[in-house]
């Protein structure tokens, strides 16, 4: 059972995400740890990959980010009592479901990203 998310973890993630997705041009990131790393670094220099760093104290440079934390906040992490771990996993996997398969966003015409994905014929992960 693992609680953090190291740099090498990111790098596995996308690299689990490449073949479906390619790589990205650039990837914008906060100070996390997970970010700052020398596997990342190594990563997408020798992928041509560009990390662009929020600056300290600034969450308006990732505004996408804060409102989606700011959503998570309001309507998972308030709103439920986690028993175990196990419980908090499934709850937050709930809300993920929802809130990619099925909540309208306003941003996207009031569909749901999923089905945004569907209709431009890209892959779509689970």
């Amino acid at each position: 059972m693992r609680h953090t998310y190291r740099g090498a973890d990111v790098v596995d993630t996308l690299e689990r995400l490449r073949p479906v997705y390619g790589l990205p041009r650039t990837i914008r990131v906060d100070n996390g740890p997970e970010f700052i790393s020398k596997d990342l670094d190594l990563w997408a220099y020798l992928n041509g990959v560009i990390l662009d760093f929020s600056r300290p104290g600034k969450p308006t440079d990732n505004a996408f980010v804060e409102s989606f934390n700011g959503s998570f906040r309001a309507e998972c992490l308030n709103v439920s009592w986690f028993l175990s771990l196990e419980d908090a996993r499934s709850k937050c996997e709930a809300w993920r479901q929802d809130y990619n398969q099925v909540r309208p966003h306003s941003a996207i015409g009031q569909r749901a990203p999923a089905e945004l994905v569907r209709a431009s014929g890209q892959a779509c992960l689970p």
